[in-house]
C-alpha cells in the first residue's frame, strides 16, 4: 500500500508509482500529514468531500487546511489555510471551482479553489455545523447542526429559512425528520407539504439519525442507534422492508448508496458505516453483504462516495486520508445492464412471500432463518447455478456479460451505447490488467528504436506523443520484433488516441489485437503478410472477379488496396465513429472478420475503383477517407463471412480468440527470429560502429580544431605584433601632430579669457547701471505713490470734515427743537406741581375745619370746662394753619426758584463759554448755537434722563416736608390724654 506524506508541501504528486489497489484491499493511496520538529506529530483528517465529477476531492484537517486531491492528474494542492478545524465540506455544484467549507467557530465560508479568495462568509448557527447539502441545480444548499438546519441562497449567500431538512437528489423535494420519527416531504418552491410517512412499525425502539437517498429519488435508507435500517419507497408512502444489520452492529453512523452506471438512479448497493468504524455494503434486494472497507484496527471516521462510483475516500480514526477503489473492492460495481433478450427458464420458479418483511443480512452462506417477537423473517438463500455446456462457458463473458447476447444487441443496434462501450470493450477482450508485469516493462525506459519517434512522427499534443512512444517502447520490450517493424506506430495510434488516459489498458488492448487479429503477419518479416494479403485476394477473387481483374490490369495488387487498410487498422480511410462502430464488430466476432472487412470495404468502394485508371490514384484511394457507407460495409463483411466456401474461408487459417495471460503477459515468437535477431544484431552492430565513427570523427574534428585553433592564435599573433608597430608609429605621429594643437589651442584660449575678461567687465558696468536705473525708478515710483496717498488722505479729510459739518448743524437743529420742547414741559410739569400743592393747601383746610368742628361738639356735650378747651384747641388749629401756610409756601417758591436759576445758569455758563462745555461733554446747554467739534459726545436722552430724575426729587423732598409738618401739627394740637381727663 502506497503512503504519501503531505509534510510541509502545499502541492505535489499523489502518488509516484501507478497504483494496484486489486492487491491491497482497494486502496489506492494512503495520505498523511505529518510535522517535522522538536516534537513530531500528524495532523488529523476531519472531512472529505467530492466534487460533481467525481475526479477531484477536499480534504480538511484539524488545523484548518484544506487540500484539493486531482485523481485524474495525480496532484495535490493546498488551496486554502483556515486556522481552525473545519467539521463539514461541500462542493459548490454550480460553480465547480468554489466549495464550502464549516468551522468550529459554528460559521460557514466559501472559498475560490483557483483564487484562494474568501468568497463569502456565512453565520447563523448556534452549534457546530455537522453537514452541508447542496441541491442538485447548486443554487441552495442546506447546512445541518444538532438543534437546527438553515437553508442558504448561493447566489446571494443570504440564509432564506430555518429548517430540519436534507435535499433528495436531483430533486426539488425537501426530506424533514422529527424528533418522534415522523418523516415529511415538502415542495422547495412552495415548502408546501407534499406528503407524510406513515409511523414505523410499532414497539420499535429505532430513532432516525442517519439517512439516504437513491439517486431517483424513490427509496429512502434511515437508521440510527440500532441494527436495523428502514427502507421506504417514497413514491408509495410505505415501508419496503426492515434490514437487520449483523450482530456487530449496534449503532449506524452514515448511510450512503453506491452510485451505478447501469442502474438509472435506483441505486442497490448501501455503504452502512456502524459504531466499529466499519463501513459494510449490501444489496438492499437481496440483503446479502457484498464486502466490508475498514478494521478494527484501521477505523473509519467519516466517509464520501464519489458521484461516478469509482473512489471511496476515508478520513481514518488514525487521522490519515485513505483512498479506496470500489472497481478494486467489488465486481458489483460494473454489472453490464440487464439485457435485451430474456429467456424463460423453468427451474427458476421461486415463489417468494411479500408479505414478510424483515430480512437479514448474509455474507457467505445461506444461513437459518432468524425469528423476532412479532414478525417473520424471509431469507433469500442464492440457488446453484445450472448446468452449461462448454459452448456456453465459452460466450460467458468477465463482469456477467454473454457474447451471444451482445452479438444479437450489436445485429440490431449496429453498435455498441457509447456510456458502455469500453465496458463491453474490456469484458469482451479479456484484458488481465496484469499492473505489475506493465510497469516493469515501463521501467525499462524508451526502447531505441522510438527516441525519435517525435521526428518521424510530428505529433502537436505532447502528452499523446508520449503515451505513444510508452505503449511502442512497451510493446518492443515485451518482444523484439515490434522495435523493426515500421508500421507499429500506425497499428498502435489510434488506440492509443483512444485510451490515453489509461497506458496499461491501451497496451492490453494493442498486446491483445496483435495476438489474435495480426495472426501470421510477422512470418514474412520484413516484407507484408503475403498469406493474409492473399486470403483477402481470394475472397475478392470469388466474391468480385470484375473488381480484381480490374485491378489486376492495372498492376494493383493486394499491397496497395489491403496491406493500407490493414496496418492502419482503417484509421487512415474512417472517421472516429465509424472506426469505434466498425471495431465494435470486430472484437464481437472471430479474428477471421477482420479479413472480411477488408475485402467488404474494396467490393463497396468498387464505383470509384472501377473509374481508376493510375497506381497513384489507387494508393490515393486508400489513404484518405472516402465517401463509404459503414453499415452497408459492415453487412457486406457479414454477408463475406455467410458465403464465403470453406476452402478459402480465413476461419480455416486463423486461430479462435485467446486473451492474454493474467500475472505475465505470453510470449510472443510467432516471427522468423533468424530474421529478427539478425536484423537486430546488423542494428547494434551498425549503431556501435555509428558511435565509433561518430567517436572517431568527432576526435578528427577536435584535432582539426586544435591544429586551425593554433594556426589562427599564431596568424592573430603575428597580425598583432605588426599592429602594434604601424599604432606605435602612428601614435607618434598623432602625438606631435596633438602638441602642435595644444600649443595652438593654449594661444587661442588666452585670447578668448583676455576677450572674456573684457566682456566681463562691460557687462558688469551695464549690470552696475542697470541697477542704479532701477534704484532710481523705485525712488521715483515711491515719490509718486506718497504723493499720491498725501493727497487721497488730505481729499477724505475734506470730505469727513464737511461730513462733520453737515452733521453737527443737523445735531443743533434738533438740540434746538429739543430744548424748546424741553422748555414747555417745564413750565407744564410747574403748572402741575403748582396746582398739587394748592389741592393739599384745600385738603389741609378741609381737615382743619373738620377737627375744628369736632372740637365744637366737643365743647357743647360739655359746659364751662370744655368752652376753655375749645379755645385752646380753635387757638392752637388756627396757629398750626397759619404756620402751615407760612412754611410751605416760602419753601416751594424756593425750590422752584432754585431749579429755574439752577437751569438759567447752565444755559448762561454754556453760551458764555463754548471750549469749556467741550472739555465737559455731560454740561451741554439747549440755548447753545455754538459749532461743537464731531468728537463731543452728547445724549437728549440723557439730558431727558436727568430732568425726570430731578423732578422725581423734588417732588420726593416735597412729600416728605410736607408729612413732616403734619405729623408737628398734629403732636401740638392732641392733648395729654391724662390732662384732659383730670380737667
Amino acid at each position: 500500500m502506497q503512503s504519501t506524506d503531505l509534510g510541509s508541501r502545499e502541492e505535489g504528486k499523489i502518488w509516484h508509482r501507478k497504483p494496484s489497489p486489486a492487491t491491497q484491499q482497494g486502496v489506492i493511496v494512503n495520505i498523511i500529514h505529518s510535522i517535522s520538529g522538536y516534537h513530531s506529530k500528524t495532523i488529523r483528517f476531519l472531512n472529505v468531500a467530492f466534487s460533481s465529477s467525481g475526479d477531484s476531492l477536499l480534504a480538511g484537517d484539524h488545523q484548518g487546511n484544506i487540500y484539493e486531491f486531482d485523481l485524474i492528474s495525480n496532484r495535490f494542492k493546498l488551496v486554502q489555510r483556515t486556522m481552525q478545524a473545519c467539521t463539514a465540506l461541500a462542493f459548490n455544484l454550480r460553480r465547480k471551482t468554489e466549495f464550502l467549507v464549516a468551522l468550529a467557530d459554528y460559521s460557514i465560508k466559501c472559498f475560490d479553489t483557483v483564487t484562494k479568495e474568501l468568497v463569502s462568509w456565512m453565520r447563523g448557527h448556534d452549534s457546530s455545523v455537522s453537514s452541508i447539502s447542496v441541491h442538485g441545480s447548486g443554487r441552495y444548499a442546506v447546512t445541518t447542526s444538532v438543534d437546527t438546519a438553515q437553508l442558504w441562497d448561493l447566489d446571494t449567500f443570504q440564509r432564506k429559512r430555518k429548517l430540519n431538512v436534507f435535499f433528495l437528489p436531483l430533486s426539488n423535494t425537501i426530506i424533514s425528520c422529527f424528533k418522534d420519527n415522523s418523516i415529511f416531504a415538502w415542495e422547495f418552491d412552495t415548502l408546501h407539504c407534499k406528503y407524510q410517512l406513515p409511523s414505523p412499525v410499532e414497539g420499535s425502539s429505532l430513532r432516525y439519525k442517519v439517512f439516504a437517498a437513491t439517486r431517483d429519488g424513490r427509496v429512502l435508507a434511515a437508521g440510527g442507534k440500532s441494527n436495523q435500517l428502514h427502507l421506504w419507497c417514497l413514491e408509495s408512502g410505505h415501508l419496503l422492508r426492515i434490514i437487520q444489520m449483523p450482530t456487530k452492529v449496534r449503532a449506524i453512523r452514515h448511510l450512503e448508496f453506491l452510485p451505478d452506471s447501469f442502474d438509472g438512479g435506483a441505486n442497490q448497493v448501501l455503504g452502512v458505516l456502524s459504531q466499529d468504524n466499519i463501513m459494510r455494503f449490501i444489496n438492499i434486494q437481496t440483503c446479502k453483504l457484498l464486502f466490508e472497507v475498514g478494521s478494527h484496527e484501521e477505523g473509519l471516521g467519516t466517509v464520501t462516495i464519489c458521484p461516478n462510483g469509482r473512489y471511496l475516500a476515508a478520513a481514518m480514526e488514525n487521522g490519515s486520508l485513505s483512498i479506496y477503489s470500489i472497481q478494486a473492492l467489488t465486481q458489483e460495481v460494473n454489472k453490464p445492464p440487464p439485457p435485451l433478450f430474456k429467456v424463460i427458464d423453468e427451474s427458476s420458479r421461486a415463489k417468494s412471500d411479500t408479505g414478510k418483511l424483515t430480512m437479514r443480512v448474509i455474507s457467505g452462506r445461506p444461513e437459518g432463518p432468524w425469528k423476532s417477537k412479532g414478525a417473520q423473517i424471509r431469507t433469500k438463500v442464492l440457488r446453484p447455478q445450472p448446468d452449461v455446456s462448454h459452448e456456453d462457458k465459452e460466450n460467458e463473458l468477465p463482469d456477467g456479460l454473454n457474447k451471444k447476447r451482445l452479438q444479437v444487441l450489436l445485429r440490431a443496434f449496429g453498435e455498441y451505447p457509447t456510456k458502455y462501450r469500453m465496458f463491453v470493450w474490456r469484458s469482451l477482450l479479456q484484458l488481465p490488467e496484469n499492473h505489475l508485469a506493465f510497469s516493469s516493462l515501463l521501467d525499462k525506459g524508451t526502447h531505441l528504436a522510438f527516441v525519435h519517434l517525435q521526428n518521424e512522427y510530428p505529433i502537436k499534443s505532447r502528452k499523446l506523443l508520449r503515451v505513444l512512444q510508452r505503449t511502442l517502447s512497451a510493446l518492443a520490450h515485451w518482444s523484439s520484433i515490434f522495435g523493426e517493424m515500421p508500421y507499429v506506430p500506425l497499428l498502435t495510434f489510434p488506440f492509443v488516441k483512444l485510451f490515453q488516459n489509461n497506458q496499461l489498458i491501451c497496451f492490453e488492448v494493442v498486446a491483445t489485437v496483435i495476438v489474435n487479429w495480426c495472426q501470421h503477419w510477422f512470418e514474412f518479416f520484413p516484407n507484408p503478410p503475403i498469406n493474409v494479403l492473399s486470403m483477402v485476394e481470394n475472397i475478392l477473387a470469388h466474391h468480385d472477379k470484375e473488381l480484381l481483374q480490374h485491378l489486376m490490369s492495372y498492376n494493383i495488387t493486394s499491397q496497395v488496396y489491403a496491406w493500407p487498410l490493414l496496418e492502419t487498422m482503417f484509421s487512415e480511410v474512417l472517421t472516429r465513429e465509424e472506426w469505434l462502430k466498425l471495431f465494435d464488430n470486430i472484437f464481437s466476432n472471430h479474428p477471421s472478420f477482420f479479413v472480411m472487412v477488408v475485402a467488404a470495404y474494396v467490393m463497396c468502394s468498387r464505383t470509384p475503383l472501377l473509374r481508376c485508371n493510375r497506381k497513384e490514384d489507387f494508393e490515393y484511394f486508400f489513404h484518405h477517407r472516402n465517401n463509404l457507407d459503414i453499415g452497408a460495409m459492415i453487412k457486406e463483411a457479414y454477408h463475406l463471412v455467410e458465403c464465403t466456401p470453406a476452402d478459402i474461408h480465413p476461419r480455416r487459417i486463423l486461430e479462435d480468440f485467446v486473451p492474454l495471460t493474467k500475472g505475465q503477459y505470453p510470449i510472443f515468437n510467432k516471427y522468423p527470429q533468424f530474421i529478427v535477431d539478425y536484423q537486430s544484431k546488423e542494428r547494434e552492430r551498425i549503431r556501435q560502429e555509428e558511435i565509433e565513427y561518430l567517436r572517431e570523427r568527432q576526435l578528427v574534428h577536435e584535432l582539426e580544431a586544435k591544429a586551425i585553433e593554433r594556426r589562427v592564435e599564431d596568424e592573430t599573433w603575428y597580425r598583432k605584433q605588426e599592429l602594434l608597430q604601424d599604432a606605435e608609429g602612428q601614435r607618434r605621429k598623432i602625438l606631435i601632430k596633438e602638441e602642435e594643437k595644444l600649443a595652438e589651442q593654449r594661444r587661442r584660449l588666452v585670447a578668448v579669457k583676455r576677450e572674456l575678461k573684457v566682456k566681463e567687465l562691460q557687462l558688469l558696468e551695464a549690470t552696475r547701471r542697470r541697477f542704479l536705473k532701477y534704484q532710481q525708478d523705485q525712488r521715483e515710483m515711491e515719490l509718486k505713490r506718497l504723493d499720491d496717498e498725501i493727497a487721497r488722505k488730505a481729499s477724505m479729510r475734506d470730505q469727513e470734515t464737511t461730513t462733520v459739518i453737515q452733521d453737527v448743524e443737523m445735531r443743533q437743529m434738533e438740540l434746538e427743537s429739543h430744548r424748546k420742547r424741553f422748555e414747555q414741559k417745564l413750565v407744564k410739569e410747574q403748572e402741575t406741581v403748582t396746582q398739587k400743592v394748592k389741592e393739599d393747601l384745600d385738603t389741609s383746610r378741609q381737615k382743619a375745619d373738620i377737627e375744628k368742628n369736632l372740637l365744637q361738639r366737643l365743647i357743647a356735650i360739655k359746659e364751662s370746662g370744655e368752652q376753655k378747651a375749645q379755645r385752646v384747641r380753635r387757638t392752637h388749629s388756627l396757629g398750626f394753619r397759619n404756620q402751615s401756610e407760612q412754611a410751605i409756601g416760602p419753601l416751594f417758591t424756593e425750590r422752584l426758584r432754585d431749579l429755574r436759576a439752577s437751569q438759567t445758569g447752565q444755559g448762561d455758563e454754556n453760551r458764555q463759554s463754548p471750549g469749556k462745555t467741550q472739555t465737559q461733554p455731560g454740561n451741554i446747554c439747549l440755548n447753545d448755537s455754538s459749532p461743537v467739534d464731531s468728537s463731543a459726545p452728547f445724549s437728549l436722552d440723557r439730558q431727558r434722563e436727568d430732568l425726570d430724575t430731578r423732578e422725581r426729587e423734588l417732588m420726593a423732598e416735597v412729600r416728605q416736608l410736607r408729612q413732616k409738618l403734619t405729623s408737628q401739627a398734629r403732636t401740638k394740637q392732641m392733648p395729654q390724654p391724662d390732662a384732659q381727663w383730670s380737667n
